[in-house]
């Protein structure tokens, strides 16, 4: 082994001594290195092409891991076959960090005879139906040498393995953007019950730079707060979980159905009261029960806004009076609303986009609507979310119901009261929602056993391409039992 040690220092000695400088990235040399590169790892590595591997080698080849140790072509193959294509269930891939390749020609006598790449790859872990996961990074150096017209490898040097670092996993969110043709991301990391990571990436309107306190429209991510409110009310004694709510409020439109003296805070907030999501959508555009409430789960602004006429009524005070008064003032939100700020939203405002990347006209509400528009920044909101785990707003009484259980969804997910509960298994759980709009996609994701978090805020409507990939980022082990509960 000491010998082939020796061996690095002098091959890359000689061989820098015939290297000219690194070439143009649009010359033929370096388009067809490239292309070269290209066909060994997709096929070779990606796709375990072991003929293909075989022929593209030196029978000398000489490859220097910096974990693996030296190998030539016998054990290089063999390696390849035991450590990267036995499972193909759970398979390796690699993919180059495009803007960090250079090309650098080999001459001799004035003839071109091979040339050196080097470069970065991350690989990444693939499964069937699912996202690829980011598992590690490192640098290479290959050298190429040219025989008649075909191109072989005599020598690899792979090396810095290690786990991406902030620096390269923002380079690698850049290209995830530009690949899903997302204008603007909001990004939001909570570790130990504390946001500890706050990204802004992109433009407000296609031209000004967004930054970290940007404004965003996060659409039904409106509703947790809208519950905190009431389930705070609650803790004070000022509001009654169960009780009826035509004491505050009756819809003209279901006066004469005795089904709306069912109606509580507890079935709005957990989507259960027989209401479609909004009325506007029904045939005669009025409101009406689809079934009895409390019998079943049906998702439903209509009944936020329902509970926020009710609080309206009993308390005199507009929803953004109330929340400045429990949720934002005590939380340090100052620039969060229901209704358009001028002094707060100009010039914050990230605008929204169609899949086209055509603009959508912002929404300016005069008045709040509990389930819908709310104008927040991944900093403020991300203090909600932790008030939230840290259960710094609420009685225990009323956490533990907001904890709980209240209707199930689908397999293994349920609503509570203003958030969706994922059973997890190892009695873990996780507490989401999301919202939709033109021009918006937004996720949030809270791990109380683990202390995590995540925020996601983007800017149109096919934001949501990228959830998966961020789940399985930034919340491991248990964001992957979340996306198999969503894809089950």
């Amino acid at each position: 082994m000491q010998k082939f040690a020796l061996l690095i220092p002098v091959m890359i000695f000689l061989i820098i001594g015939s290297m000219k400088a690194q070439i143009d990235k649009n010359s033929p040399l370096f388009t067809e290195l490239k292309k070269q590169d290209s066909l060994f790892f997709e096929r070779g590595f990606n796709h375990c092409d072991m003929a293909y591997l075989k022929k593209s080698v030196d029978d000398d080849l000489r490859f220097y891991h910096d974990n693996g140790g030296f190998q030539d072509k016998k054990l290089f193959l063999e390696r390849m076959k035991q450590n990267i294509c036995s499972n193909p269930g759970q398979k390796p891939i690699r993919k180059r960090i495009e803007k960090s390749i250079e090309v650098f020609p080999l001459y001799s006598n004035g003839n071109l005879y091979g040339a050196i790449q080097s470069g970065e790859h991350q690989f990444y872990i693939r499964e069937k139906n699912k996202e690829d996961v980011l598992g590690g990074q490192a640098k290479f150096t290959t050298v190429w040498i040219k025989k008649e017209d075909r191109w072989t490898i005599s020598d690899i040097l792979s090396y810095n393995h290690h786990e991406p670092g902030k620096s390269e996993v923002m380079d690698n969110l850049e290209q995830l953007l530009k690949d899903n043709r997302i204008p603007t991301l909001g990004l939001g990391i909570i570790e130990n019950g504390k946001l500890t990571q706050i990204r802004v990436m992109g433009t407000l309107d296609g031209k000004a730079t967004a930054s970290v306190n940007s404004l965003f429209n996060v659409a039904s991510l409106t509703k947790p707060v809208t519950a905190m409110i009431a389930l705070r009310l609650v803790s004070l004694g000022k509001w009654n979980l169960d009780e009826p709510l035509d004491h505050y409020w009756t819809d003209p439109d279901i006066a004469h159905d005795p089904r709306h003296k069912l109606l509580t805070t507890r079935l709005i907030l957990s989507h259960q009261t027989g209401f479609p999501n909004w009325r506007w959508q029904t045939k005669d555009q009025k409101l009406s029960f689809g079934f009895d409430p409390g019998t079943r789960y049906q998702y439903s602004g209509e009944g936020f806004e329902y509970l926020r006429k009710a609080l309206e009524n009993k308390f005199h005070k507009n929803l953004e009076q109330l929340a400045e008064e429990f949720i934002f003032q005590p939380l340090d939100m100052h620039d969060t609303s229901y209704v358009w700020n001028k002094k707060k939203n100009s010039g914050k405002t990230v605008t929204g986009y169609d899949k086209n990347l055509k603009p959508y006209a912002t929404v300016i509400n005069t008045t709040p609507n509990a389930a819908d528009d709310l104008m927040t920044s991944v900093e403020e909101y991300g203090h909600f979310l932790t008030a939230v785990m840290n259960n710094e707003l609420l009685s225990p009484e009323v956490f533990k119901e907001m904890m709980t259980r209240q209707v199930q969804t689908k397999q293994d997910k349920y609503f509570g009261l203003g958030f969706e509960i994922y059973d997890l298994g190892n009695n873990e759980i996780a507490l989401s929602h999301g919202g939709s709009d033109q021009g918006v996609n937004t996720l949030v994701f809270l791990l109380p056993k683990t202390q995590q978090g995540l925020i996601i805020f983007t800017n149109t409507d096919q934001g949501h391409t990228i959830y998966e990939t961020l789940i399985n980022r930034y919340l491991g082990a248990s964001g992957k039992k979340i996306i198999q509960i969503e894809t089950r």
